[in-house]
């Protein structure tokens, strides 16, 4: 029978092989703010759709080759970055009114679990706007392949959408017209274009 001694080693080693197998299962990543976007769509008016970015989204991804459910995100949002292409509107959006970006300058997403249903990911996470938290569910395409670019950077690629009401956010003001239409939208429409960068 083996001594008290070597079953511990024995048991050490299990536990240290376990533990490089899930190391060589995971893998960083960084989003790399200069190809990764947020855009938002809303109602105006109800009659057309606007469109603006969040042009500064920074965060971090640990994939799990094996298990993609085992993965998690994590990302976040200058508010400062909002651009809808018209100056005074995006300072109104920067303004207490809207965000009150000096008060609240991110926005904060983390992932609390994943789903993979039917080739599909769903990322389900806490959302952070305005100071408010709520739960969200995020359709995800992705990730991409690995490959490498002209630095020798290994890179990826993910999509995400959802839709939101901003009211569950704390974000309320609004305008109506005579007609009883609002001047905006209750729910935004958003989705995030991010690509990764491998952690060396």
């Amino acid at each position: 029978m083996l001594k008290t001694a070597q079953r511990i080693v024995i048991v050490s080693a299990i536990a240290l092989l376990a533990s490089l197998s899930a190391l060589a299962q995971t893998s960083n990543w960084n989003i790399d703010p200069a190809h990764s976007t947020a855009q938002f769509t809303v109602r105006h008016l109800g009659i057309s759709n606007v469109a603006g970015n969040f042009t500064k989204v920074t965060g971090s991804v640990v994939l799990n080759e094996k298990d993609i459910a085992q993965s998690q995100v994590l990302a976040s949002i200058d508010v400062s970055s909002v651009d809808t292409r018209v100056e005074a509107r995006d300072k109104d959006l920067k303004s207490p009114t809207f965000f009150d970006v000096e008060k609240y300058p991110t926005i904060e997403f983390k992932s609390k679990r994943i789903v993979s249903s039917g080739g599909k990911l769903q990322v389900i996470g806490d959302l952070t706007i305005h100071g408010t938290t709520r739960e969200v569910t995020l359709d995800a395409d992705g990730p991409t392949p690995e490959l490498t670019d002209p630095w020798g950077n290994w890179r990826r690629g993910i999509s995400a959408t959802t839709t939101i009401n901003r009211k569950d956010f704390s974000l309320v003001y609004n305008n109506l017209l005579k007609t009883g239409e609002a001047v905006i939208g209750d729910n935004v429409k958003i989705q995030i274009d991010a690509e990764l960068v491998k952690k060396k």
